[in-house]
């Protein structure tokens, strides 16, 4: 199941386009609170440097091979605030038996190779192109994407990716082959952000399955105030399987019955 970007091309939201959203050649994007509508920006890159600016600014790209690059920052937008997050009793099952060997940082490439390749029913083709692919695998070396993993026999089973910044993890896309696998390493990765003191989960647009975890939708105006206190909290950089090296241990796990391999 893809973590976030629902849009898609036979979705019927397709952005409209006019002279003032073409980005200057610096690359400087607008304030999202001073624009009417979700699209902020068209055009420039997807170096890390302009991705970490449109981050900070609560500003994602988004779009297929046919389209330049398209920023959005929509309105309302769908957040989980991890302290709230909500396991249904199935989930809880599910942790307590153990299935999965969870990692972090271990496989990015696997994982976001695995939102893009895997079939998604509603969705035809997929936005994760070779240059988004690329750019990301570039800001997890730098320290400011990471994944989480769950295996089983070695195999990959299903994971998650997103983006770091302050107390903010910005969800990017998440993916399964076995029953659950994503919905346990989101569990655990949430039980981390919480002792790790992030306040916020950026989950960009509506989902059902991020719905059953406690997301709610936001106004943009309060999503960016929001942000903007999250941002104050210094950055946890580095490969986080290193940063956290008890993972999945955390309060949340513990209190979910998920098995602790302390080191």
């Amino acid at each position: 199941m893809q973590m976030l970007k629902g849009m898609t091309s036979g979705s019927g939201r397709r952005p409209i386009i006019t002279e003032s959203t073409f980005l200057n050649a610096d690359i400087e994007f607008p304030d999202p609170s001073e624009v009417n509508g979700d699209l902020i920006a068209v055009g420039g890159n997807l170096s890390t440097e302009t991705l970490l600016s449109a981050y900070s600014r609560g500003i994602f790209p988004w779009y297929s091979d046919d389209d330049p690059i398209l920023w959005w920052s929509l309105n309302p937008r769908f957040v989980i605030f991890p302290e709230r997050v909500h396991i249904s009793s199935s989930l809880k099952k599910k942790i307590r038996k153990n299935p999965f060997e969870l990692t972090l940082d271990k496989a990015f490439d696997m994982v976001i190779s695995g939102c893009r390749d895997v079939s998604r029913p509603e969705q035809e083709g997929t936005w994760i192109t070779d240059e988004m692919r690329d750019a990301y695998i570039q800001l997890h070396r730098l320290g400011y994407a990471h994944s989480v993993e769950a295996w089983t026999d070695g195999d990959l089973a299903g994971g998650l990716y997103g983006v770091s910044l302050g107390g903010c993890y910005y969800g990017e896309s998440m993916f399964t082959r076995r029953s659950d696998a994503s919905k346990v390493a989101f569990s655990a990765l949430t039980g981390v952000l919480i002792d790790s003191g992030f306040g916020l989960i950026d989950c960009q647009q509506h989902t059902r399955h991020l719905a059953s975890f406690g997301a709610v939708d936001m106004i943009r105006g309060k999503f960016l105030n929001t942000l903007s206190e999250e941002l104050k909290k210094p950055t946890i950089r580095g490969n986080w399987g290193g940063v956290f090296p008890d993972f999945p241990d955390s309060n949340l796990w513990r209190s979910l019955g998920g098995q602790v391999n302390l080191r």
